[in-house]
C-alpha cells in the first residue's frame, strides 16, 4: 500500500506522514529529505547552484525510483511535487491513496509566519506580503492538489487527528 501526502508547505505532510506510518507499521519517506540524501546537498543549495529545472527533474526521477522500488510506505511529497512534469499522473497511476492536506490561506500564513527562517522559499518575504505570496501559490497549485483521491480539511486539527482521519479511509 502506497499512501501519498500532498499539500502546500506547512500543511503538515511530514509530521502527519511520520505519525501515520508509525500507526500503520509502514515505512515513511519524506521526498525532500530523500532528495537531499541522494544529492548530498540541501534543497536550497540545489536551487541556488543548479537551478529549479535541475531540481524538478531530480525530484521526478527520485519519486519514480521510490514508487517503483518500495512497496508499502507513506510518502510526504514536496509542496510543488504534484505540479511539475508528470509527477501527479505517476502518483494517480500507482496508488489509490493520495491525500491532500488542505489548510486555509489564513492557516498557512499563521503556521508559516512562525517558521519563516526555516523555509528558504519565504524567509526573505516581509510578513505583510506573505498572504499574497502563499495565496498566489495556492491558486496556481490548487488544480493539482484537488485531484488527490482524498481531501482532508486540516485547519484546527492536530497532526494526530489528521493521521487518525486518514487511517479511517484505509481500513
Amino acid at each position: 500500500m502506497k499512501i501519498i501526502l500532498l499539500g502546500y508547505m506547512g500543511s503538515g505532510k511530514s509530521t502527519v506522514g511520520k505519525l501515520l506510518a508509525k500507526q500503520m507499521g509502514l515505512e515513511f519517506i519524506d521526498l525532500d529529505d530523500f532528495i537531499e540524501e541522494e544529492e548530498e546537498q540541501k534543497i536550497a543549495t540545489i536551487f541556488k547552484v543548479k537551478g529549479e529545472i535541475y531540481f524538478r527533474n531530480k525530484e521526478s526521477e527520485y519519486l519514480k525510483k521510490i514508487i517503483q522500488q518500495k512497496k508499502d510506505l507513506v510518502i510526504a511529497t514536496g509542496g510543488g511535487t504534484p505540479c511539475y512534469g508528470d509527477n501527479l499522473e505517476t502518483l494517480l497511476k500507482t496508488t489509490d491513496h493520495i491525500f491532500y492536506l488542505k489548510v486555509s490561506l489564513n492557516g498557512l500564513v499563521e503556521r508559516l509566519g512562525k517558521e519563516k527562517m526555516q523555509r528558504p522559499l519565504i524567509k526573505d518575504i516581509p510578513n505583510g506580503e506573505l498572504p499574497e505570496f502563499i495565496g498566489k501559490h495556492l491558486f496556481e497549485r490548487s488544480f493539482f492538489y484537488n485531484r488527490a483521491t482524498h481531501i482532508i480539511s486540516s485547519d484546527g486539527k492536530t497532526a494526530e487527528e489528521i493521521a487518525m482521519e486518514i487511517g479511517k479511509f484505509l481500513v
